[in-house]
């Protein structure tokens, strides 16, 4: 069996990713704490959707006041990775009030999946609720186990709606073009399927999936377990994706491209049969950047701000086993790791706040939401 981690990669990768930073350079706020944090979305007005693990969802301000739990979230199927997942805003919320959620869903016996669905949300001098709940995407298949769902939201400036969707854990579904685990997907915000994604007119209706198949919504394939989706300054669309046993990814999402999981990855099983490395297989989509050892990204931001001088353009990925917050520089389809922030707790989400500052949610029963701004200069 060929081993990966050989001590001249293990430094290789030390060197090019360079030591966990002990000099932070921003200070850290802390402004409220949750238990089991997973996403949080900017409000108009400067607050933010936080929602819990466990299924609840939050109204919170930039001084920690909560407002919630809201009513009317959907019923999740919390255990093992799964439960209420992202929060994201439609792009006229404004005017609609429409917002979308993630979460694991119970399907029939002890299968489940992701759902996402979107609704109004409402304030009134009783509370905060959402209203009309509608579920307008389901994973297919539904199976069994409680790992790999995935399931990050992006609007983008077309107001097309990118899903991740992981491949639960099974492996084969990632290339199955009958299933969309393991893709990375693209509908209108309603569900409906765009009449411009790749592989609409490649292959029958399938009626027992729905009118269009599932295969229409693909955009990508071969994912393994895509935890955060983000679009760079010049509109490319890129992913962060946990490897197996090493190779967490960095991908530039191409058209109707297939990132070979689990044919090819630079990492191997648990059980530590080996994968082919993805230069053994030049047919598929190689990452721009990996890891061994892993990361464990959870959630990847593109900054657009300039509070933070010079890192306009940059990418941030939270990290979970790293219990960092990890820089990558961006350029066309290259990109590479530039710094590495320890932030000595698992970290779940990174995501820009109005002013540039960067907001974190730690991971855990615990998580604490962090404001991050630059130190002063001297």
């Amino acid at each position: 069996m060929r081993i990966k981690l050989l001590a001249t990669t293990l430094s290789f990768f030390i060197l090019a990713c360079g030591q966990a930073q002990t000099n932070l350079p921003f200070d850290i706020e802390a402004i409220a704490s949750f238990e089991q944090p997973w996403a949080m979305a900017f409000l108009p007005d400067g607050r933010m959707l936080v929602t819990e693990k466990k299924g609840k969802l939050f109204v919170v301000s930039p001084d920690g006041r909560k407002a919630g739990p809201v009513s009317g979230v959907p019923a999740v199927d919390y255990g093992g990775q799964g439960g209420f997942g992202d929060v994201a805003l439609h792009p006229k919320f404004a005017e609609n009030g429409l917002i979308y959620l993630s979460y694991a869903e119970a399907g029939a016996g002890d299968t489940r999946g992701a759902a996402v669905a979107r609704a109004s949300l409402q304030e009134t001098a009783q509370g905060v609720s959402l209203e009309n709940v509608e579920v307008i995407w389901r994973q297919y298949p539904k199976v069994v186990g409680r790992g790999h769902y995935g399931h990050r939201l992006l609007f983008d400036d077309a107001g097309f709606l990118w899903i991740s969707s992981s491949d639960r854990q099974k492996f084969t579904p990632a290339q199955d073009m009958q299933s969309n685990l393991g893709k990375i997907l693209r509908l209108h915000d309603d569900g409906s399927i765009p009449e411009d994604n790749p592989f609409v007119d490649n292959f029958s209706k399938d009626p027992l999936v729905d009118d269009d198949g599932v295969y229409g919504q693909i955009w990508s394939l071969g994912h393994r377990n895509p935890l955060g989706i983000a679009f760079d300054l010049d509109g490319q669309l890129w992913d962060i994706e946990m490897g197996p046993r090493g190779g967490d990814e960095l991908n530039r999402i191409k058209r109707g491209g297939n990132y070979g999981y689990p044919l090819v990855s630079n990492g191997d099983h648990y059980d530590l049969r080996d994968i082919p490395d993805h230069d053994t297989r030049p047919e598929f989509e190689a990452p721009a950047l990996w890891w061994t050892p892993v990361i464990a990204p959870a959630s990847l931001l593109v900054y657009r701000g300039t509070l933070f001088t010079g890192w306009r353009g940059n990418a941030f990925v939270a990290g979970l086993a790293s219990q960092a917050i990890v820089q990558i520089e961006l350029h066309g389809d290259t990109a590479r790791e530039i710094a590495r922030y320890d932030m000595d707790a698992r970290i779940r989400s990174v995501v820009e706040g109005p002013d540039g500052a960067l907001w974190v949610l730690e991971d855990g029963d615990d998580g604490r939401l962090l404001r991050l701004t630059p130190k002063p200069q001297d």
